[in-house]
């Protein structure tokens, strides 16, 4: 770890503390996480289940792992370093995103969840504090939740933030699967429309009485295996019954509000895959970005992570990032082995039809 020099602590999460560094060796800016458990064999490092992801995701739209360094029983990650999260970018503004800049994040978004369960794996934790941005750039972060799509159910393990968590997983069903990121996905780009959390709820009831006051009260024509979840576990929904999306997201386009409503369902069989939403018309206006290989090339976008803001639930789950270049797996206890991704991210091109582009300034 001699090879980095720590600026400042950016995180402190329940398994580990994020800092901004810079390699003595190229001055290039990275973020480390340093994981606060000891481990005492390179065996234990590779089981981690974000190590085990990252190690088979290369996509220019996730977060990407630049080197595991185990020294002294600590193990720590290198990421690149990004200007922050799209909680932090929307926290901090005064005024709404234009709809070109929704349209922008979300494809990406989606491409990363896209990427994501064609490779096997579902996140968990999609929230807007492990959504990194740089600019224009948006990429998937945090996959200290991840799980294998093809792993046995049932799970019984803490998933995801409160606000952004499935009803299935409120509901406690032990079968959930890829399409809790879809619905992570809906309620995420309905905040940025907003700039206000979809379903705030301040307990697992609360959080969905407010998804029945905005989506309707489910029903056994609509949702089966959802009345028997409910019924099940002694909770009964509130009677609601769906009002216009449009008042809910009222600077969301037609097209924008159907999207969301389709990502939103309750009944996760109903909800669109991530490649089915990136063909939504609502993407019509997106140039397919253009895949061109940029190792050696100019210095990729860095990554970091912050705490987790004060009054939104936590995932205990701590947010990182993603670097370009080769990954290398060093153990300084006595062992090493590099392993390398290829870098391919590609830019997003401008919006046809005279439309604003995608990488204009937020």
């Amino acid at each position: 770890m001699n090879r980095y020099k720590v600026v400042k602590q950016l995180g402190d999460g329940t398994y580990g503390v994020v800092w901004k560094a810079i390699s003595r060796q190229t001055n290039e800016v990275v973020a480390i996480k340093k994981m606060k458990q000891k481990f005492h064999s390179w065996d234990e490092c590779m089981a981690l289940r974000e190590v085990k992801s990252l190690r088979k995701l290369n996509h220019p739209c996730i977060v990407k792992l630049k080197e595991v360094i185990r020294e002294n029983d600590e193990l720590f990650f290198v990421f690149e370093f990004m200007d922050g999260n799209l909680y932090q970018l929307g926290k901090d503004r005064d005024k709404f995103f234009p709809e070109s800049k929704v349209r922008s994040y979300m494809y990406q978004i989606l491409q990363g969840m896209a990427y994501v369960h064609k490779q096997g794996f579902f996140h968990r934790d999609m929230k807007p504090e492990n959504l990194l941005v740089n600019k224009d750039v948006v990429k998937v972060a945090d996959f200290g939740l991840a799980r294998e799509i093809r792993s046995r159910p049932p799970y019984t393990d803490y998933v995801s933030t409160r606000w952004y968590r499935a009803p299935e997983v409120l509901l406690r069903s032990p079968y959930y699967n890829a399409p809790i990121d879809i619905f992570a996905c809906g309620a995420i780009m309905a905040e940025l429309y907003t700039l206000r959390p979809m379903f705030p709820g301040s307990s697992e009831a609360d959080t969905l009485h407010k998804m029945c006051a905005v989506l309707g009260t489910p029903t056994q024509a609509t949702w089966p295996e959802g009345t028997k979840l409910a019924a099940a576990m002694g909770f009964r929904f509130p009677q609601f019954a769906a009002p216009p999306l449009s008042k809910m997201v009222p600077h969301a386009s037609p097209e924008a509000l159907e999207l969301i409503a389709a990502m939103c369902m309750w009944d996760p069989n109903k909800r669109p895959s991530a490649v089915q939403c990136l063909q939504h018309p609502y993407f019509a206006m997106v140039a397919r970005p253009v895949h061109s290989h940029t190792s050696g090339g100019a210095a990729p976008a860095g990554a970091n992570a912050a705490a987790e803001p004060a009054g939104r639930p936590s995932s205990h789950s701590l947010a990182k990032a993603r670097g370009g270049g080769d990954t290398r797996l060093e153990d300084r206890n006595g062992m090493k082995g590099p392993h390398q991704w290829a870098d391919t991210a590609p830019p997003m091109r401008a919006e046809s039809a005279g439309g604003a582009t995608a990488a204009a300034a937020v």
